[in-house]
C-alpha cells in the first residue's frame, strides 16, 4: 500500500450523492459572500446575513460553547464535521448534536474557505497598518462593502460573547486566543516572504483583537 494514501478514506455514499448534487446546488463553502446570499434568497429573502453563519453560530451557543474549554481551538471530530457540512449544504442542522466543537470547527471552515477573504485583499494593508489603533481599525470595518461589513461585525459581536470574563474563566480562550484562531479566517496575507508572513500574522491577530475589545456592535442587535 502506498504510504501516501494512509489516512485517506473512500467517500461514503452520502458524500458521493452530495458531490453529484453540487453540480446543480452549489456549496455554501468555497463560494463568495455574494453567491451565498443569492443561494439563500429564495429560502430566506429577508435575511441580511448568511444563514450558514448565523445558524452555526447559534448552534455553538446553543450547545454551551461559551462554557466549553478550548472552544475554537480544539478541533471537532473530522468525520462529524464533514457530516455536518453535508447537512448544512442541504440547509439542515440535525438535531441531536452534542459537541459544540463540531459546529465551531465548521463555522471556522466556512470563514476560511470563502472565495475571497472576509476582509477583501484591497483592505489588507489598511488593517495591518492600523493594528494598534482602535478608532482607525473600526473605520476600516465601516469602509468595507456592506455584506462584508455585516458579516464581520456579526463575527466580532459573536466573539465578544466569548471574550466576557465569566466565559473566559471556563473556556480559557481570552481575546488574545480568540484573535489568534480567528484572524487567519478573516485576513489572508498574499506575500510569499516568510518574514513578512510572520510579521503580518502578529498584526492580523492584533487587528482582530482590537475590534473584539473596542468595536461597538450594538447596531447588529436582532439582525439576521
Amino acid at each position: 500500500m502506498d504510504s501516501g494514501c494512509l489516512g485517506l478514506q473512500k467517500p461514503n455514499l452520502e458524500e458521493i450523492k452530495h458531490a453529484k448534487n453540487a453540480v446543480f446546488c452549489p456549496s455554501m463553502f468555497g463560494s463568495s459572500l455574494e453567491e451565498v446570499m443569492v443561494m439563500q434568497k429564495e429560502r430566506y429573502p429577508d435575511h441580511q446575513l448568511p444563514w450558514v453563519q448565523t445558524r452555526l453560530s447559534e448552534e455553538v451557543l446553543g450547545l454551551n460553547g461559551d462554557q466549553t474549554e478550548g472552544i475554537f481551538r480544539v478541533p471537532g471530530d473530522i468525520n462529524e464535521v464533514n457530516a455536518l457540512k453535508l447537512q448544512v449544504d442541504q440547509w439542515n442542522i440535525p438535531t441531536g448534536l452534542e459537541d459544540p466543537h463540531i459546529p465551531a470547527s465548521l463555522l471556522k471552515l466556512w470563514y476560511r474557505e470563502l472565495e475571497e477573504p472576509l476582509i477583501p485583499h484591497e483592505y489588507y494593508d489598511e488593517c495591518i497598518t492600523h493594528y494598534e489603533d482602535p478608532e482607525a481599525a473600526v473605520q476600516v470595518v465601516h469602509s468595507l462593502p456592506e455584506i462584508n461589513k455585516l458579516v464581520l461585525c456579526y463575527l466580532i459581536r459573536f466573539l465578544q460573547v466569548f471574550g466576557q470574563p465569566d466565559n473566559v474563566s471556563i473556556t480559557k480562550m481570552d481575546v488574545n486566543n480568540l484573535a489568534m484562531v480567528m484572524a487567519p479566517n478573516c485576513l489572508r496575507c498574499q506575500s510569499d516572504d516568510p518574514r513578512i508572513i510572520f510579521e503580518n500574522t502578529r498584526k492580523e491577530m492584533s487587528f482582530i483583537r482590537v475590534l473584539v475589545q473596542h468595536m461597538d456592535t450594538s447596531f447588529m442587535d436582532g439582525l439576521l
